[in-house]
Parts: C-alpha cells; sequence; structure tokens
C-alpha cells in the first residue's frame, strides 16, 4: 500500500516540527489542528492548505521519524563488520541512542499504534511498515551469522527488541534495551 506524502514547503516544515514535538508528548488523539497552527505560528488555513488534514500531518510525522530511524540504524550498521553477531547487537545499541536522545517516552511506531489501530488509517502502513522492516532486519542480520535458523531467530530477537522499546517508555526498570541486547547476545551466542 503507497501512502500519499506532500511536498514541504517552509510552513509545512514548521507545522510538521510543531506536530510532531505535540504528537509525540502529549499523543494524536490528545492534539488539535489549531495547538499545532498557534505552535507553528502559521494560520489554521496554510496548515489545511498545507496538509489537507490533520490524518495527513500524522502521516508526515510518522513517515517522517520511520525515515530517520531508518538512516540512524544504517549508519551505525556501516560501522561494523559484516556477517557478525555484533551486527544484530549494533541494533540494540541504535535503539538505545535512539531512543535516550529523542525518544524518551518509548517507541512513536508503538505509541501511535495504540491510539492508531484501523488499517484503513492512512498512517496504518507506515506504522506497520517499520516493524515489518524491522523484522526483515533482524532476519538479514540473522542470516549473515545463522543462515539456517534466520526464521526462527529473527522473530526473538524482534520481541526482544519491541519489548524493550515498550520497557523503555513505561520506566519499570533500568536499561531495558542494555538488557535486551545482552539477551540477544546469549541467544545468538549459541548459534556460533
Amino acid at each position: 500500500m503507497s501512502t500519499r506524502r506532500i511536498t514541504m514547503t517552509p510552513g509545512a516544515h514548521r507545522v510538521l516540527a510543531a506536530a510532531s514535538r505535540l504528537f509525540y508528548e502529549r499523543g494524536i488523539h490528545a492534539v488539535g489542528v489549531d495547538l499545532i497552527a498557534a505552535e507553528a505560528g502559521v494560520t489554521k488555513k496554510t496548515l489545511y492548505d498545507r496538509f489537507g488534514s490533520k490524518d495527513q500531518i500524522v502521516v508526515e510525522y510518522l513517515a517522517d521519524r520511520d525515515e530517520r530511524w531508518r538512516r540512524f540504524v544504517a549508519e551505525r550498521l556501516d560501522r561494523v563488520e559484516p556477517g557478525s553477531v555484533d551486527r544484530v547487537l549494533a541494533v540494540f545499541d541504535a535503539s538505545r541512542s535512539w531512543m535516550t536522545e529523542s525518544s524518551p517516552k518509548g517507541c512513536s511506531m508503538v505509541n501511535a499504534h495504540a491510539e492508531i489501530s484501523d488499517p484503513a488509517h492512512p498512517a496504518y502502513a507506515i506504522i506497520t511498515g517499520q516493524k515489518q522492516w524491522m523484522l526483515e532486519l533482524f532476519t538479514d542480520l540473522v542470516r549473515e551469522v545463522a543462515p539456517g535458523r534466520a526464521d526462527q531467530l529473527a522473530p526473538a530477537l524482534m520481541l526482544l527488541h519491541e519489548g524493550a522499546l515498550v520497557a523503555h517508555g513505561l520506566r519499570i526498570f533500568p536499561d531495558p534495551i542494555g538488557r535486551a541486547r545482552d539477551e540477544a547476545g546469549e541467544l545468538l551466542g549459541a548459534q556460533r
């Protein structure tokens, strides 16, 4: 399913920056277009002229975070030798850095899914698409170190990773991503 995107003007960038901050801090449903427009310093008319709807702002917010996340992970993976367990663990290291720097309240996709569970919503494909990409990433990385077990190990790593992201946002115990990384290392160590 292809998700429609808009061409970003300077005003649209201001709207997106304000909406991104507000959506992440307060939740998508709790933030109205009046507040976004006021925070962005644009009129409501400008907001609708650029985006057409709040749903499109949500699409742009999630698509932007997804694109930045994928680049962030790719940059981290480029620093690690291909074909090693360290490449799999680098995903957890990237997540720990990302969450510390830009996602103290947990994964924006998981948080958005708590509010958007209707597959007909235009942002739904972005949310589930990122998680599908993560599973494929783990599968590809595990295939490099344990080719015969990638289809079994990748979902287990995905569960560790996603559970750690949720636990990070809930702040139930310290360093859940580090703990998940250690568990992933043990799981993969058995595959050497």
